[in-house]
């Protein structure tokens, strides 16, 4: 996974590529925390050149989105397409994410 991490119009703007698995998912939370404990509360992540994401990927997501929701924010997924919105909508969290 290469991660792409900026600061536009107070967002936290976020490009993925390649894979998030359980070794990467460490280092994206790691580094999305850091925002979050910065008080940033709105998170855009583009996943327009990801691959392939696991479970450990998705916890990451699902915690920053909930800490985000807590300081009154939002995540945004964009991008989402072929397996990796396949996971998704499998684990039905296309209900949970506002997926653009």
């Amino acid at each position: 996974m290469k991660e792409n991490i900026q600061m536009i119009n107070n967002q936290v703007t976020v490009r993925l590529t390649g894979s998030v698995s359980v070794k990467e998912a460490t280092a994206l939370r790691e580094a999305l925390l850091e925002y979050v404990e910065q008080g940033h509360n709105r998170f855009i992540i583009n996943m327009e050149s990801l691959d392939f994401i696991d479970s450990a990927g998705l916890g990451v997501l699902v915690a920053i989105h909930k800490r985000a929701r807590q300081q009154g924010g939002e995540l945004i997924l964009q991008g989402v397409k072929g397996m990796v919105k396949e996971v998704f909508e499998l684990t039905r969290l296309t209900k949970v994410f506002n997926i653009q």
